[in-house]
């Protein structure tokens, strides 16, 4: 995990999120111990990178409608082999990963939720083909990624075959759990700087914007608490109340922080630096927290989440068939 220090002093973030901070623990909980001694050191030593196959054209807040799917075939040596085809959008870091972990459904005639399985694949396995999403903000973290006949060994699936929900579900626990303190300290980092810059230029003298400095201070003070309460969660391989909150919670607050930057800055933060992609970091911040409300679920399935699953509300109406 990243160190407090290392975040505040500005240092860059470590590239092996993904597999620090969402598989790893991941295989830890539900991986055999073949699988664990296999992946985890690597993943430890930053020898392999990680990407996460979850999301696709139909199936972004709505993970359960995946339509990639896997079928057991015998391999070229008499073992079995898991076979992909489908396509996952909105692939994180995917160009520069080793493996890719896939949610793909190996039962057809099963439940929605069911017939899910969690499997890992190489990222240069013939048949998966990478293709970058250029950004708003000129860059190509995204990716889309597809399997025609993509092959995997058939005891790289974790959890057991068609009990994929769970463990997305479990890794989920600990994306918006444990991981989200090592957020809080990129983001004071950010708030620190947009502080200085408002005190060098006078906008901080405007006790309008004084008050919004005094708001993003306490939602960012919020965020770090909550996140220490969720650490003493993190071997919980389910959803607890404050993770069903810290998506909506840490999106909302970070793209409000890219506003602050952009208006502490003033008229001039319209202006680029260069043509076309050469933004400032003000710029870059605004631009890049648009995503935040969306990927990871967007805010608006955010809140349906929080009622139904974290609340016990009645689900929302839908229309009849």
């Amino acid at each position: 995990m990243d160190t407090p220090d290392g975040w505040r002093a500005g240092g860059p973030g470590r590239l092996g999120h993904i597999g620090e901070g969402l598989i790893g623990p991941t295989l830890i909980h539900f991986g055999t111990p073949e699988q664990q001694a296999r992946f985890l050191p690597p993943i430890r030593l930053g020898e392999e990178l990680w990407c996460q196959g979850y999301s696709e054209p139909d199936a972004g807040s709505d993970l359960a409608n995946i339509q990639t799917r896997a079928e057991l075939a015998t391999a070229a040596d008499g073992g079995q082999e898991w076979v992909l085809d489908g396509q996952k959008v909105w692939t994180s870091l995917a160009h520069w990963s080793d493996w890719c972990f896939v949610l793909a459904r190996t039962d057809r005639d099963a439940p929605k939720h069911r017939g899910i399985s969690f499997l890992l694949i190489r990222m240069d396995a013939p048949g998966i083909e990478i293709r970058p999403i250029v950004q708003i903000t000129g860059t190509s973290e995204f990716n889309e990624v597809f399997f025609s006949g993509a092959r995997t060994p058939a005891d790289l699936v974790v959890g057991g075959v068609d009990n994929g929900w769970k463990v997305a579900m479990g890794l989920l626990a600990y994306e918006r759990g444990a991981s989200t303190l090592g957020q809080q300290f990129a983001f004071e980092r950010e708030f620190r700087e947009i502080t200085d810059l408002a005190r060098a230029n006078g906008r901080a003298r405007d006790p309008r914007f004084r008050q919004r400095l005094a708001d993003i201070w306490s939602r960012l003070e919020i965020m770090r608490w909550n996140s220490l309460r969720m650490l003493t969660e993190a071997g919980r391989p389910e959803l607890s109340g404050p993770a069903y909150l810290s998506k909506l919670y840490w999106a909302r607050l970070h793209r409000d922080l890219g506003e602050l930057f952009v208006d502490a800055i003033g008229p001039d933060a319209l202006i680029g630096d260069g043509f076309p992609y050469e933004l400032s970091p003000a710029q870059r911040l605004f631009l890049y927290t648009r995503a935040d409300t969306i990927y990871g679920g967007s805010n608006e399935i955010q809140r349906n989440i929080i009622g139904e699953r974290g609340l016990g509300l009645p689900p929302e109406p839908r229309p009849s068939p």
